[in-house]
């Protein structure tokens, strides 16, 4: 039941107010997984806080991970994010389908094209341009969650755009080309996801997102795809079990 300003004279700002009573819907089941939130405008009419009020504590949810919004749609309490653990080498359509979830996947493009010099450092030595360029866009249980730009060098995958992409990237490297990863190197950092890629993801430019950075490596140290994964922030909990020696 949701308390209006007149009721509450807590001292505590109105949109924490706000945050904790729909926070603790979320965390009580009565607002389930994936449920559709009411609207500002209905927040406002029940609570008589002001509308930037009521848009300052969905954006607080968002942050937390708790809620994200589908443009022109609303904003919807989120599932359960899937675990990545980047210690153990296993795509995405693996480990998705492991927890349970539906993973699917969709290539937006394939192209030949310059790249910067930082990226063909990346590639080392005698790399020259132009490379792939492969975009993707990654959903779990219908719903896109990752955009993932990937760079390979077609001197080891000539022809690769003939071929599905929609599935296992790293499938196609090993059983077509015989190129086998034996290494990886991992980076994540927070990010805004902006422009192209949150219109790709169906959510407002400047949400909230995770960028996931993964240069995978043969046993001969030749770079075989640089993969840059921007994440729904709220799609993905990194998990790490170590033993100490």
């Amino acid at each position: 039941m949701f308390q209006t300003d007149s009721e509450n004279d807590s001292a505590e700002p109105h949109y924490l107010r706000l945050r904790n009573q729909i926070a603790n819907e979320i965390e009580a089941g009565i607002l389930s997984s994936g449920a559709r939130l009411p609207s500002e405008r209905k927040y406002h009419e029940l609570i008589g806080s002001a509308r930037g009020t009521v848009r300052e504590a969905l954006s607080q949810l968002e942050a937390e991970g708790l809620i994200y919004r589908k443009d022109r749609s609303g904003w919807y309490v989120s599932p359960k994010p899937v675990t990545y653990d980047p210690t153990r080498w296993s795509g995405f359509m693996t480990y998705v389908a492991e927890q349970g979830r539906l993973p699917a996947t969709e290539t937006l493009q394939v192209k030949t094209e310059k790249q910067p010099p930082a990226i063909l450092d990346i590639f080392g030595k005698g790399v020259r341009n132009p490379l792939y360029r492969v975009e993707r866009r990654r959903s779990i249980d219908e719903r896109p969650v990752l955009v993932e730009d990937i760079t390979i060098n077609p001197a080891l995958a000539p022809g690769l755009a003939r071929h599905n992409l929609n599935g296992s990237l790293s499938g196609v490297l090993r059983d077509v080309y015989g190129l086998v990863v034996t290494r990886n190197h991992v980076e994540m950092r927070a990010c805004a996801l902006v422009r192209h890629t949150a219109e790709c993801l169906g959510v407002k430019s400047g949400t909230p997102g995770l960028l996931v950075i993964r240069t995978s490596y043969d046993a001969r140290g030749r770079v075989i795809e640089y993969d840059q994964e921007y994440w729904c922030a709220n799609a993905i909990r990194i998990e790490v079990d170590l033993t100490v020696a």
